[in-house]
C-alpha cells in the first residue's frame, strides 16, 4: 500500500540503528503508531512478541491480522458452504478462498452508491474513486465475509485476513493520485482493470501477539514492553481524512458521509500529533508514561516538533541520542503541484535508554 510515512525502505536503517543501543534480552516491541504494520510485521519476523496499535480502524484491521494472525488458518467452518475446501490442503485454503470471493458477481451496495459514477452520477458531485464494477466487486465481496461472520462460518483470525486482503487489494485499484482526499476525473489505466483479490501475507511464528485500537497515550500506559518504536505523523494532515474510504469499507458501517470527497465523520480520530499546539505536551505525557527500556522515535527535520523539542521532553527519561538518514519525500500530491522545499528529508531515529 502507497502509505504517507511508510518506513518500508528504512526497515534496514531502524533494525541497525536499533541493534546498536538495545541490550540482547529484548523480547517485546511495541509499535503503537502501526500504520499498516510495516515496521511491526519486520520485527515480528526476527522472532518478537509484537504489541501494536492505531487509532484508525482499517490499521487495526490490517495489525490485527499481520500482528495478531500468527497460526495457519484453515477455514473449517466455511467448508458447510464451500464443500471443496476440505479437499484442499489447509495451508492452501486461503488462497482459494480468495479466490472464490473474487469471482463473486458484484452488488450495487454502499462503495457503488456513493464512491462510483454510476451511483452518484444524479448528484451534484459525482465521485468516482473506484469504477462501477470495482465498486459493486468490494461490495460484493465485503457482505459477503461480514454474513460469513455473522453465521460464524468464519474465525476472527479468518475475518481480519479476509477484510485485511481486500483493503489492500482495492486499494490498489483506486481512481486516486495516492490517497483519497481526492479521486482523479477519469479512470486511470489501474483502476479500470478488474478487482481480484490478493491473500495478505501471513506470518506464522510461536509468539502471542496483542493488538489495540485506541488512542496511542491510552494504551503506552497499560502496556509493558523492552522496545518502544513510535512513528507519529509529522505534519497537520490527518490520516482520518487522507485514507477515509478505507475506513469506510473496513468497518461497513454505512455512515452518514459529506462533501464532494464523501468524508465520514472523524473527531473522534483525530490526532494530537497533527496539531502544533499540541503536539508537545501529548509527546511529552506519551514518553513519561511509557513503560518500557528503549524509546525509538522517528521523526523528520520538517515535523511539527524541533529538534530541540524532541530531545528536551526525551532526555526526561535517559540517555538521549539519535542517528539520521536521507530520505526521499513522500509526495501524496503531485497532482496538485504543490511546491516541496526539497527532494529529500532528513529522516531522524531518536532514542533514549530509560533510567
Amino acid at each position: 500500500m502507497n502509505y504517507i510515512g511508510s518506513k518500508l525502505s528504512l526497515l534496514g536503517f531502524l533494525e541497525e540503528s536499533i541493534n546498536k543501543v538495545v541490550d540482547k534480552n529484548c523480547s517485546v516491541f511495541c509499535d503503537l503508531f502501526a500504520g499498516t504494520g510495516i515496521v511491526g510485521s519486520y520485527f515480528k519476523k526476527k522472532g518478537y512478541k509484537v504489541i501494536a496499535n492505531d487509532i484508525q480502524y482499517y490499521s487495526y484491521v490490517l495489525n490485527r491480522h499481520y500482528i495478531g494472525n500468527h497460526k495457519e488458518l484453515g477455514f473449517s467452518a466455511l467448508t458447510t458452504e464451500i464443500p471443496e475446501l476440505k479437499n484442499i490442503k489447509v495451508e492452501k485454503r486461503k488462497n482459494f478462498v480468495c479466490s472464490y470471493l473474487s469471482d463473486l458477481k458484484g452488488i450495487k451496495g454502499f462503495v457503488y452508491n456513493n464512491y462510483c459514477f454510476g451511483g452518484t452520477e444524479n448528484q451534484n458531485e459525482p465521485r468516482q474513486y473506484f469504477s462501477d464494477e470495482n465498486g459493486m466487486r468490494c461490495d460484493a465481496v465485503r457482505q459477503k465475509i461480514e454474513k460469513w461472520k455473522k453465521e460464524k462460518l468464519i474465525s476472527d483470525d479468518e475475518y481480519y485476513f479476509l477484510i485485511t486482503s481486500l483493503v489492500e487489494s482495492i486499494d490498489k485499484y483506486a481512481n486516486t493520485a495516492s490517497v483519497y482526499g481526492a479521486f482523479l476525473k477519469k479512470l486511470k489505466k489501474t483502476a479500470q482493470n478488474s478487482l481480484v483479490l490478493k491473500p495478505a501475507e501471513l506470518i506464522i511464528n510461536d509468539q502471542t501477539h496483542e493488538v489495540f485500537n485506541e488512542d496511542i497515550n491510552k494504551v503506552s500506559a497499560k502496556v509493558q514492553g523492552d522496545i518502544l518504536y513510535l512513528d507519529p505523523p509529522y505534519n497537520h494532515r490527518q490520516y482520518a481524512t487522507n485514507y477515509h474510504l478505507l475506513e469506510t469499507i473496513a468497518k461497513y458501517d454505512n455512515p452518514v458521509i459529506h462533501g464532494k470527497t464523501g468524508l465520514r465523520e472523524y473527531q473522534n480520530q483525530k490526532s494530537l500529533y497533527c496539531s502544533r499546539t499540541q503536539v508537545k505536551k501529548a509527546f511529552r505525557d506519551l514518553i513519561l508514561k511509557a513503560k518500557v527500556k528503549y524509546i525509538f522515535l522517528s521523526y523528520n527535520n520538517e515535523g511539527l516538533m524541533s529538534l530541540d523539542d524532541i530531545k528536551e521532553i526525551m532526555s526526561l527519561r535517559g540517555e538521549y541520542g539519535y542517528f539520521t538518514k536521507d530520505y526521499n519525500r513522500f509526495k501524496a500530491d503531485r497532482a496538485e503541484n504543490r511546491e516541496y522545499k526539497a527532494e529529500k528529508t532528513v529522516e531522524y531515529l531518536h532514542y533514549v535508554v530509560c533510567n
